[in-house]
């Protein structure tokens, strides 16, 4: 099986999201995408994050009749902070002896991965694919980690990645830019403003039925 790991407030969730991830599917010819809403993010202090609950119904909404989408509440499931390396290991500990994971980020939250818990380690777990912008100038690792660390990993052009020494590889893929953000969308909702064709009507719909984010600071 492979599958991909998509991690997010999804705050809400959008066509960026949703478009980038059909994507990366393709690319690698994943078997499936879980979308994994992060329950308490720990770069986000508390209360500036809507519910669990409602982030979890407007995913399922949005990601529904598609067979190779799925949801997973496994950082719901689990006491404290949500740390994407317990969250690999969780689902690699699960399903290890027939998984070829990768973990789906954005070029932006690749760029800071440093400041991630035991991000080392994560590097090591799995897969990494990296989504970049149309454009985007792949300069290898060094200044994204430290040379030490980057040293480990070889370049394979035949693929395009970059091998680290657990035989798992680190890839940048250029997707679909859609410029439409979570926080443009809350704040859109604030001011009274059309957040149509920004998301599925369902989850539009959703989020006008609800009044969320008229009232998020």
């Amino acid at each position: 099986m492979k599958w991909g790991l998509l991690g997010g407030t999804f705050d809400p969730i959008h066509f960026g999201h949703l478009r980038a991830a059909e994507e990366m599917l393709q690319i690698f010819n994943l078997n499936r995408i879980i979308f994994v809403p992060s329950s308490r993010p720990p770069h986000k202090l508390e209360g500036q994050i809507t519910s669990f609950y409602h982030r979890e119904q407007m995913v399922r909404m949005a990601i529904e009749g598609n067979v190779s989408f799925s949801f997973s509440d496994v950082e719901n499931l689990r006491e404290g902070k949500s740390y994407s390396v317990e969250t690999v290991e969780h689902i690699l500990n699960k399903y290890l002896e027939d998984l070829d994971l990768y973990f789906i980020i954005g070029q932006d939250a690749f760029q800071a991965i440093t400041t991630w818990k035991d991000w080392e380690k994560l590097l090591l777990l799995c897969n990494f694919a990296i989504m970049t912008r149309p454009g985007y100038e792949n300069k290898g690792l060094a200044g994204i980690l430290p040379q030490s660390f980057a040293a480990q990993f070889e370049y394979i052009k035949k693929i395009d990645g970059y091998k680290g020494p657990t035989g798992h590889f680190l890839y940048f893929r250029s997707v679909t830019f859609l410029d439409i953000s979570s926080s443009h969308i809350r704040e859109a909702m604030k001011t009274g403003q059309s957040i149509r064709y920004l998301m599925p009507d369902n989850v539009r719909n959703y989020i006008v039925k609800n009044s969320l984010y008229k009232n998020h600071d």
